[in-house]
């Protein structure tokens, strides 16, 4: 477990919603408190009451056969890109009249690292650059200066998890991701409304045409 200076409980809440957002537990399998403990290393109280935030996220279902993973389907991901794609433009034209030196320059250093990743190759390397894409869609959220639209656009960016994490690791499509986070940063450094709103458009529309390909 990770040890911040959050509770436990959130804590576990916070892991387990990430692994099974990423896949490790996959749609239709049985999780009881019992094996999450003992897998987690905590008791079963904190495993409890994440079970039941997860389950009112619609992540896990408490059904007569015990607590069953829903997870993310392709539906699902498909309709919260159909969200994203009525807010993110919005989003995107506050962002270019309202992000700071700080979150440019932070934004280039993730970019940056992406670069390095994506030339390494190693085994890491598509984590690398996902968890990096989280970072600069963070930045880019919370740049619009909206609590409201940071916490509705991350959330949805961040359930998607399963399917980003399989996008990335074609090569190509990582190239293009990586290429099309480079113009929504040119934008927002000539804090231009139009041309972000575009460029972040386009991206999204472009990782939606490459999700709705897979199958998992």
């Amino acid at each position: 477990m990770e040890h911040r200076n959050i509770s436990i409980a959130d804590q576990v809440f916070e892991q387990l919603e990430r692994e099974i957002l990423a896949g490790k537990y996959p749609r239709g399998e049985l999780l009881s408190e019992q094996r999450l403990s003992a897998e987690l290393g905590v008791s079963r109280t904190p495993v409890r009451e994440a079970i039941r935030r997860l389950e009112q996220e619609n992540i896990l279902e408490d059904t007569s056969r015990g607590v069953v993973v829903v997870g993310i389907t392709r539906e699902d991901m498909l309709d919260m890109f159909e969200i994203r794609l009525h807010l993110e433009g919005l989003a995107a034209r506050r962002a270019a009249e309202r992000i700071s030196d700080e979150q440019l320059r932070r934004m280039r250093d993730a970019l940056d690292l992406q670069h390095i990743h994506l030339e390494r190759q190693r085994s890491d390397s598509s984590d690398q650059i996902k968890n990096l894409d989280s970072l600069f869609h963070e930045l880019l959220y919370a740049s619009c200066g909206s609590k409201v639209y940071f916490d509705v656009l991350n959330r949805l960016h961040k359930k998607i998890a399963k399917y980003r994490i399989a996008s990335v690791r074609k090569r190509s499509r990582a190239e293009e991701s990586i290429r099309e986070h480079e113009a929504i940063y040119e934008a927002l450094a000539a804090h231009d409304p139009e041309r972000t709103q575009q460029a972040v458009l386009s991206h999204t529309e472009r990782a939606r045409a490459s999700m709705a390909e897979m199958e998992l």
